[in-house]
């Protein structure tokens, strides 16, 4: 008796070991944050350079605590301040020092409007005497404490506002705001999302000017879309969206005098779009950058503000279109630091205040991927580069000269950096599609390591327990062109057997979802399909990023041809793989890869049978001005470019399996274009599957949405595939 029970035990428990060993991922562990990485939260460097804080939250409290840590020890320092101690403020979401650190903007009761732009209640906390000052009863959006601490500027139902601290004062700045008319301060819907600028002011260098953007969206046509919440009636939604060809916000540029409280309009002669404004060191030079509608050519101005008088600074031209960025730096003497695609690769440029180009200071055929900063004291440039492979990234650092280039983190895979305010150290973060996140502490000038701080071990070890595939990177060879593309096979991967292929993309201009870093939840996802014995492969055709100017804008003026035709191609040729069923080839995308996906299925309909496509573009006539002009010109200019490939005007082609998903509340993408797409299919009496998500916006997210989402999706690949 007890023989057998010592047997039965080592079988349960043999096959609890293979259990464990063969465990699958599901759709509810990823969507529920089961492999969640561990970082560093709204890490900021403090001033002195030597210590650093972050934002910590109490998961079991809910208390949120701001907290200052030593960069040499990683020690904490002190507690600067804990919603524990704050009467009246449970807790904060965000916080932003003053210039001289003697006081915090702290925000709280977020609330999100469209992708970046917020509303809340906002508090300036003093640090020295641990007092609290809330800045208005009602929700603000975008405040900015003033270089000396004394005053608070912020946006109000579209007209600027500022708080005296003293006082407790407020004063209205301007007075024609207006919804879906005026803006003042902030940015309409197409500047947000296309320009990634939501706050549209600035304060100079001694707080005695503010410079702003207003928006005049007055002739913008309305998008409305219903919202269905929970009541008895929807409510219309209604919003100004410039679709393609139609007519833009007119944005001027205004200065107020804080003193005399006067706004003046600075004349930059009918500039189209205006999508940055930045102070130069000196308090009375602004500088202003402004694009045609064309997009192709950009000019960088000055602005001398005792008499808003304008002069040109520099002005870059491009076939298709120049790229806007954050990565203009002015130095100690106002000469200024800019990026460039110029020699057809993404590189810096060292400039002088009067705007003669100094000298180039990366080269190669590679791409500057971020700009960190320049340490003035050591001469060095700090940047994030391809130069290791364009599916890599690594940290470097260069004279402004262009001389002594050092690799600081060049590891293959993904590395960024998180630089103190003097230059002396940096947070090196580092993965790979082997090696989840990991953060270490390093030194600026050599690169050197000099701790580790987390590692995430606790993930990877939990992932030993789950069946997960190998990424295997290569390059496929498309119209005379090496296109980065992985693969994951199955554990058990036999090359005697046949797997059907599920092909991912986006596909859109400049992007890349080939890269070695670490899983994203569609990855965990591919893994899941991967362990029940699919194929999945992804390719980044021409159009997408990192190879170069010409590589990435040959798709100009026809969006969509050259990257399904790559598709397409890529697809045919995995098809010859003695170990791919060339009859069960799937595809799928997001957004752009929705565009994509859907035109696969249709154009490669001999190739593709299954897809699915979720938030499409189904017309670029339906998307935005900035975006969509960028790569097209208008539809009036360049009709064919539009309709061409837009997939509801060839429906009858559609011969696999489709299905199609949109949410309602969908204010980048609007469910019009699935609308649309769907009714030219029942025209052309075509049947396919859809999904519309009530009221959910191009992430189709919250609470169980995602889960049913990806549920769905499996269940159609393992019906159709």
């Amino acid at each position: 008796m007890r023989k057998y029970n010592i047997l039965f035990f080592s079988i349960v428990a043999f096959s609890a070991t293979i259990f464990a060993q063969t465990k699958q991922i599901t759709v509810e562990e990823i969507y529920r944050g089961a492999f969640q990485t561990e970082g560093m939260q709204a890490l900021r460097s403090m001033k002195n350079g030597k210590q650093y804080t972050i934002l910590n939250q109490d998961r079991t409290t809910g208390n949120t605590s701001l907290d200052k840590y030593d960069y040499k020890t990683l020690a904490k320092v002190e507690t600067i301040v804990s919603s524990e101690s704050l009467e009246g403020l449970d807790k904060f979401d965000s916080y932003e020092f003053t210039n001289d650190e003697a006081k915090l903007l702290l925000a709280t009761e977020i609330e999100p409007i469209f992708r970046r732009s917020k509303l809340g209640i906002y508090y300036v906390y003093d640090l020295e005497g641990k007092s609290l000052t809330k800045i208005s009863e009602t929700k603000i959006q975008e405040p900015s404490i003033s270089p000396d601490g004394k005053m608070v500027a912020y946006v109000a139902d579209n007209n600027l506002y500022l708080f005296d601290m003293a006082s407790k004062n407020t004063s209205k700045l301007t007075s024609d705001g207006e919804k879906n008319k005026i803006i003042n301060g902030i940015t309409d819907w197409v500047y947000e999302e296309e320009f990634a600028l939501v706050k549209a002011y600035e304060w100079n260098s001694d707080g005695s000017k503010i410079a702003f953007l207003r928006f005049d969206e007055t002739n913008v046509p309305e998008f409305s879309m219903d919202v269905y919440g929970t009541g008895l009636y929807q409510k219309p939604h209604v919003f100004k969206y410039p679709k393609a060809g139609e007519e833009n916000a007119i944005v001027t540029l205004h200065m107020l005098d804080v003193k005399s409280r006067e706004i003046s309009k600075v004349d930059l002669g009918k500039p189209y779009y205006i999508p940055r404004i930045k102070w130069m060191n000196n308090p009375n030079k602004l500088s202003v950058q402004t694009i045609n509608r064309h997009q192709d050519h950009l000019k960088l101005h000055a602005v001398d503000t005792k008499n808003n008088t304008v002069e040109i600074l520099l002005e870059e031209t491009d076939k298709a279109y120049v790229d806007i960025t954050d990565n203009l730096t002015f130095l100690a003497d106002d000469s200024f630091i800019w990026t460039s695609e110029e020699d057809g690769w993404n590189h810096i440029y060292l400039y002088s205040e009067e705007g003669p180009l100094m000298n180039q200071i990366t080269k190669g055929n590679w791409e500057v991927t971020k700009y960190y900063g320049y340490d003035q004291n050591e001469d060095r440039i700090y940047y994030q580069s391809s130069e290791n492979g364009s599916i890599n990234r690594g940290v470097y650092s260069i004279s402004s000269s262009g001389k002594d280039k050092k690799a600081l983190t060049a590891k293959a895979g993904t590395n960024s950096a998180d630089f103190s305010a003097d230059f002396t150290y940096f947070i090196n973060t580092y993965s790979s599609t082997t090696t989840p996140n990991t953060y270490s502490l390093h030194n600026a000038l050599s690169g050197k390591k000099v701790k580790d701080i987390i590692d995430n071990s606790g993930l990877s070890e939990k992932l030993k327990g789950y069946t997960m595939s190998k990424k295997e990177f290569s390059t496929i060879s498309i119209s005379g062109n090496d296109l980065n593309m992985y693969m994951i096979k199955p554990k058990e991967f036999d090359a005697a057997k046949k797997y059907p292929l599920f092909m991912y993309q986006y596909s859109g201009p400049g992007s890349q979802n080939v890269s070695n870093r670490w899983n994203g939840a569609n990855d965990y996802w591919h893994q899941m399909l991967v362990s029940e014995g699919y194929i999945v492969a992804c390719v980044d055709g021409r159009g997408t990023g990192l190879k170069g100017r010409d590589f990435k804008k040959v798709t100009q003026k026809e969006l969509g041809k050259f990257e399904v035709e790559d598709q397409i191609a890529a697809a045919k040729k995995l098809s010859e793989l003695p170990y791919i069923d060339e009859k069960r080839t799937g595809i799928w995308g997001w957004s752009y890869g929705g565009f994509m996906s859907t035109n696969c299925l249709l154009k490669g309909n001999d190739v593709f049978e299954t897809a699915i496509a979720v938030a499409p573009v189904t017309s670029w006539r339906f998307y935005d001005t900035i975006y969509t002009e960028r790569y097209m010109q208008t539809p009036q200019e360049n009709a064919n470019g539009y309709d061409d490939n837009s997939p509801f005007n060839y429906p009858e082609l559609l011969k696999g399996r489709y299905l199609l998903v949109h949410g309602s509340g969908d204010d980048n993408v609007h469910v019009q274009n699935s609308m649309r797409m769907i009714e030219a299919l029942i025209q052309a009496n075509k049947q396919f599957e859809w999904a519309i998500y009530p009221d959910r916006n191009h992430g189709i997210y919250g609470g169980n949405t995602r889960i049913q989402l990806y549920n769905k999706m499996t269940n159609f690949i393992k019906s159709n595939l």
